[in-house]
């Protein structure tokens, strides 16, 4: 288990790194509530965006993608209206986005983003 902690916590900041050199703000990492977790929330602009990381290794078990789920996505829809709820940030418009991190232990990382999922 200690591994997949310490695989995820890679994977979360190599996306935080991909998404400050997108020009997007960082506003909270791991942010909790009695629904869950949102992994990153970030401006991008006029948008507020919460993001979902997911990491491997390899392959083996599917693209990264491949685990956000429909009832994944709700869930994140619930977490973004309570966070919003929550925090007295101005929200103009929100995006839910997904950053897929490939880390190989002995490769570099590949990372893909996509905006909008849902």
């Amino acid at each position: 288990m200690a591994h997949n902690a310490e695989l995820g916590r890679r994977g979360e900041q190599l996306a935080v790194d991909h998404l400050l050199g997108r020009g997007m703000t960082v506003v909270e990492r791991n942010w909790r509530c009695r629904l869950g977790e949102i992994d990153i929330v970030a401006r991008d602009g006029r948008d507020t965006v919460f993001v979902e990381v997911k990491t491997r290794t390899t392959h083996d078990f599917g693209h990264p993608f491949e685990a956000i789920t429909p009832l994944k996505l709700a869930r994140l829809r619930r977490l973004a209206v309570a966070w919003c709820e929550a925090t007295d940030a101005p929200v103009a418009r929100i995006r839910i986005d997904a950053v897929a991190v490939l880390a190989p232990t002995e490769a570099p990382a590949m990372i893909e983003h996509l905006e909008g999922i849902g």
